[in-house]
Order: structure tokens, then sequence, then C-alpha cells
């Protein structure tokens, strides 16, 4: 009786599971097969016909996979492709019967040439084309694959896309200072497709997608400078430092090493004195002081190669993408890497002055904003941050000392001087300071005796500086975050330039002179850009500044590291 139970038991339990199995499965759509490897065509007349089935076959893979038909070949715009060949019933649109048409011809030069727009080939299937031109060209059996066209077709079209959308909006994610507005939609990509296809000029259609900037149309021609003075242009290792003691790490710099010639193979084991050996022979071959060790001066050596410029290069040319076409006629530009301001009127460079920028750990923030008054003989009402990450402790361990030397005084809310002395400094913290501190106007206070004002969420600004000899320093990311002019003279002559009537030749310095403080408005608002670009043309070639924040380090690691050519 027991035994008759259990069978029961058990074919129930198998009958509710092909139950439960046959219901989960109900609306599921099974996952179109995998179009053919090879699809032969005998009869040259039935090509296009076995073309318009193996594409049609494929996309419906393709859809169903996320972009995927194999391990080398993905479609980063499968939506788009298959609306190209839906609405042309999957008739191929590169070639006809077994030839490619001179527009595909174009679009593979094109593509040939991406270095030059600061592009990876390979990003456009590049090296896979040519194999699949050079095969149907070449190879008789293969010129009769029906499906060997189609992913031509297929790769051609989705690297049209891609590259549109490349040179248009760059690769790097929009973020809060972005002011390009005009993104391409699906009804956009699909009119360039049908524009380049009345046109037939591959090149003048990418060039209209491109940022209208000066900046960016010189950049590119000192990438095509840069990329000709060069033997070739070729992948390496970029090592981070400080250096870590991983297993990836050490086969990293292995493989660098190997890349620089230095080992014969970057598989073999080194302990820890070959490897000392080989790392002092490379800072000797470069003129750096041999330590055998993996310091800052020899990652950043073995990091300064073509590759990472060509990669600082890209990332620039993108950042352009990330402003609007139409820039003001006349605007202020702050470019944090370069040290540097200048100011932009009908594209032509004005005046142009050194700066003082923000430390990393205070960084000045991207920003857009307007200019909109400036004051004379400033005061500086210190801000909490810095009054509690550096000024409390010191204050507490000595109120008066410190406060006179550094020409500060404590106020409460109704702007009254306090006796520091008279405080009890111990209770007072962050969560609980009733006072400001402020710095006695005058040639010593730190923000000079100029300070330009321009809206922003954090409280930064354009200003003079007591310490006018930083600016002779080679790095100036020496700031709490505001940006400090050495030519602020002619940044305030150029905002009242045209209101000589209130604003006499002279005025300004006379105020200066006399130290009164005056607040100067009514002039027309000046836009200000503070930007973040490590690299651009000068003479024909290009200078590259410091990556001063690791901005473009930490966009190469996302976007960029794993690109080949």
């Amino acid at each position: 009786m027991k035994k008759g139970i259990t069978s029961g038991l058990h074919w129930s339990i198998i009958i509710v599971a092909l139950f439960l199995a046959a219901c989960h499965g109900r609306g599921r759509t099974a996952k179109p097969p995998a179009p053919k490897a090879k699809d032969i065509v005998e009869q040259p007349k039935e090509l296009n016909v076995s073309i318009e089935r193996n594409l049609q076959t494929a996309l419906e893979f393709i859809l169903a996979s996320n972009g995927v038909l194999n391990d080398s070949m993905h479609l980063t715009k499968d939506s788009l492709v298959n609306d190209i060949y839906q609405k042309r019933s999957f008739e191929p649109v590169w070639s006809s019967q077994d030839k490619w048409l001179p527009l595909s011809d174009s679009l593979v030069d094109f593509i040939g040439h991406a270095t030059e727009l600061g592009l990876f080939p390979s990003d456009y299937h590049y090296s896979v084309l040519k194999n699949i031109r050079a095969q149907t060209t070449q190879d008789t059996l293969a010129q009769k694959d029906a499906a060997l066209w189609s992913r031509g077709e297929l790769l051609l079209t989705d690297a049209f896309f891609r590259m549109c959308a490349d040179l248009h909006q760059g690769r790097l994610p929009f973020d809060s200072v972005t002011l390009r507005k005009d993104t391409l939609n699906v009804t956009g990509y699909l009119n360039l497709f049908d524009t380049l296809w009345q046109s037939k000029d591959v090149a003048v259609l990418m060039h209209s997608l491109e940022p209208k900037h000066t900046g960016y149309d010189s950049l590119k021609y000192g990438l095509k400078n840069f990329l000709q003075s060069i033997d070739t242009l070729k992948r390496y290792t970029y090592i981070p430092y400080p250096a870590q003691t991983s297993a990836d790490y050490i086969n990293n710099l292995k493989l660098r090493l190997f890349e620089e010639g230095l080992l014969n193979s970057p598989y073999d084991y080194m302990d820890t004195t070959s490897m000392k050996l080989v790392i002092g022979k490379y800072q000797r071959d470069k003129g750096l002081p041999e330590t055998g060790k993996l310091n800052s001066g020899t990652a950043g050596s073995l990091n300064n190669n073509n590759w990472e410029k060509f990669k600082k290069i890209a990332i620039t040319l993108d950042r352009y993408k990330l402003l609007p076409d139409s820039m003001p006629t006349t605007y202020i530009w702050v470019n944090i890497p370069a040290y540097s301001m200048k100011i932009m009127d009908s594209d032509m460079i004005v005046m142009e002055s050194n700066v003082i920028v923000g430390q990393p750990k205070t960084r000045t923030p991207l920003l857009t904003s307007n200019v909109v008054n400036f004051i004379t003989y400033p005061q500086w009402t210190v801000p909490y941050s810095i009054i509690f990450k550096e000024m409390l402790p010191r204050i507490k361990a000595n109120p008066s000392g410190y406060l006179n030397k550094q020409n500060l005084m404590v106020v409460d809310n109704n702007d009254n001087v306090l006796n520091p002395d008279s405080l009890n400094w111990g209770k007072y913290n962050k969560n609980y300071f009733p006072f400001l501190i402020k710095q006695r106007q005058g040639d010593d206070n730190s923000l000079g005796v100029l300070k330009f004002n321009f809206a922003n969420k954090y409280d930064v600004y354009l200003h003079d500086t007591n310490a006018r000899w930083l600016f002779s320093k080679e790095n100036r990311a020496l700031s709490h975050g505001c940006v400090r002019i050495k030519d602020f003279m002619k940044l305030a002559d150029f905002l009242v330039r045209n209101d000589t009537l209130r604003f006499p030749p002279d005025t300004l310095r006379s105020w200066i002179g006399r130290r009164e403080k005056h607040y100067v408005t009514g002039f027309t608002r000046v836009p200000i850009f503070i930007r973040y670009f490590t690299c651009e043309e000068k003479n024909g070639g290009i200078r590259f500044y410091n990556d001063v924040y690791g901005e473009d380090r930490t966009l190469c690691q996302r976007y960029f590291d794993s690109k080949t050519l």
C-alpha cells in the first residue's frame, strides 16, 4: 500500500512540474536560428536574392541577441540597421550583384583615416570590412557567398551610423556642463542615410556633423601633423602609479617593458632582482635617476607615449562636442589644465592671461555663467569649509596670533569685530560656529584688489591675489577652487571698454591707487566657460597639458583603454 502511494505521489510531482514548465513557457518567443556561416550561390543572378534572405535572417537573430551575431561581429546600431533594410525590403544597399558600389569604397576609405578625427577604426569594423572586401573581390568562391556579402552590408551600415554618432555627439557621457542640445534621434539618423545616397559624398556629410569651433578645427589640423610626424601609431599598455603588487599589475608592467624592447617575452618568470635590472636599464636609457624601482617619474615616462597622447587628443576633440555649435560672439574661456584664461571676441583672442586654479583636493569646478560685476578692494569672507578643514585647529591653538598673522578678523551676525582672545574656542566646531571670519581688505587680502563675480552654486569667482609670485610656478593648481588672474586689470578694462563716460581711462587704476572700494556694474554681461581641455593646437603642432585632476585618465579607463586600431 505504501509503495503505491509513493509511486502515485512521484507521478503527481512529475505532472505538476510539466504543467508549470508549460505555463512558464507560454508567451515566450523562441530565439531565431543563427544565420548560415556560408551560403554559396552558383548562379550570379540569384546572388542578390540570397543576400536579401541572409540579411533578413541575420537581422532577426541580431535583434534577438542584443546586437551580437558572432564573437567578431557586434552591431551597436542594430535597430537603425534593421530600419534601413526593412524599409528597402532587405535589398543590399552597398553592393549590387557581385560588386561593391563606389560609395562603399568611399566609406571604407573614410574609416581607414578615422584616426585623423580622433576616432578608432576598429569601432567601425575596419579590419573585418577590409577582410570581407578582399575575399569578395579576390576569392572566386567567396564572391558567391551570400552570407559573407550580407555581413559586409550590415557592418557597413552599422559603421556609418556609429561614425555619425561619434562625430556629432562624441563618446563621452553628457554631464552637468554639457550645452549640446541637438542630439540625433532615429529620424535624424535615417535622414542622414538618405542624404548620403543623394549626395554620394561621405566626407562632406561627416564633416557637416562635426563641431563648428575654430579650436576643434585647429586641433584636428594639429592631430594630422602629429600622426604624420610619428613612424606608426600603436597601442601601449598603461601603467598606473602608485605601483601595486598584484599579479595583474606585474604582468602589465612586464608587457609594457616587452613593448619597450627590454624583454624577450612578457610571459617569462622574473624575480625581484631581474625586474630591478630591467627597470634600471630603462631609467638609464631615458636619462632618469637609476633606482631600479618603479617610481612616479619612471611610470610617467612609460606612459608618455604616442598612444596615450592620441587618446588625450581624442578626449579633447570629444569635449568640443559637448559645447553648442554656436558660441557667444564674446566670452571668457578658462582652461584648467592650461592654467590659462582667454577672452574670445569674434573667434579672435583679444586677451590672454595666466591663472591659478584649484588644487586637486579643492578643484575648480566646471561651469558656465556670466560675469555680472566686479569689486575693487574686495573683502574676503572665509568659506566655512576652509574654516573647519584648515583654520579652526590653528585658531584654537593660538587665536589672536594666527588670526593677526593671516590678517583675519572674527565678526558676529551684526558685522561687529570681536576680540578672539575673549571667545571660548573649545566649544566651537562645524556644528556650532555663530561667527564669520573675514579678511581685511587691502593689498595683502587673499582676493587682491579686484574680484569678478558670476552666479554659480560653488561660490567661486575670478580674482587678483596677494601672492602674485605664484604665477611664475609651472604647476599652478594651488587655490581653494577660485581662479586667480595674473592680468586682472586687462580683464577689468575689457569689461568696461564700451562705457567711457562712466569709466574714463585710468579710472579703475585711480580707485585702486587710492584704495577705494567700488562695485562696478552695468556693463554687458560676458559669458564665462570654465572647462578642462588637456591639449590644443599651437603653431601646427599640439601642446599637451598635465592632467592635473586625473579627468582624462578616468575617461580613458572607462571608455578608451580597451580600444584598438
